[in-house]
Order: structure tokens, then C-alpha cells, then sequence
């Protein structure tokens, strides 16, 4: 079985993807204005969790890569989207790392 090594690329955008967006949800919720970063905390929370799946799914070899490869870049977008929203170190690196990840997902 050769699935890590055919997707080792995106494996590894997607866990860094999920370490960042843990990180930039943490510092969020820590802002003085956390209570307007609701929905930032939340996309971030759940973009981790996606990109985790997906690496996972992706070195098992799921025969779902292409489906969760695709919501996956979706839920990536979204979360740079309202990452770019903002303008907290954090949340620039975010938006960037979550932008080349989605970039990996959608060419599998």
C-alpha cells in the first residue's frame, strides 16, 4: 500500500494546517476582544479537526480520500477566509497555511 507516500504532501499540509489553526483558535480565545473572535475560535476548532481526518484517512488509505481531500480544502478556505479578517500575527499565518493546504486537498 503506497497511500502515505502518494499523499505525502498534503498528509503534511494538513497537520500543519491543524497545529496552526489549534494555535490561532487558542489565541483568539485568549484576545481581549475573544467575545467578537467567536466564529474564528470556531472555523479554526473545526478546520483542525477536518485536517486531522484527513491525514489520517489519507495513511490509511480510506477509498474516501477524494471526498474528505475536497471538504477538507472547502473548510480550509472558509477558515482563511475569516482568519484575513483579521489582522493579528497569528491570524495572517493562519490564513496562509490554511490557503496552501487547501491548495494540497483540492489536487488529490
Amino acid at each position: 500500500m503506497t497511500a502515505y507516500h502518494q499523499y505525502k504532501v498534503c498528509i503534511e499540509a494538513c497537520l500543519r494546517c491543524a497545529a496552526i489553526c489549534n494555535h490561532c483558535a487558542s489565541a483568539c480565545a485568549h484576545n481581549e476582544n475573544s467575545n467578537m473572535r467567536a466564529d474564528c475560535v470556531q472555523l479554526n476548532m473545526e478546520c483542525a479537526a477536518i485536517c486531522y481526518a484527513t491525514a489520517e484517512l489519507m495513511s490509511l488509505g480510506s477509498l474516501h480520500i477524494k471526498e474528505i481531500s475536497k471538504l477538507c480544502a472547502i473548510m480550509c478556505d472558509e477558515c482563511a477566509d475569516e482568519c484575513g479578517k483579521h489582522d493579528d500575527e497569528h491570524c495572517r499565518e493562519t490564513a496562509e497555511c490554511c490557503r496552501k493546504c487547501a491548495d494540497e486537498c483540492e489536487v488529490v
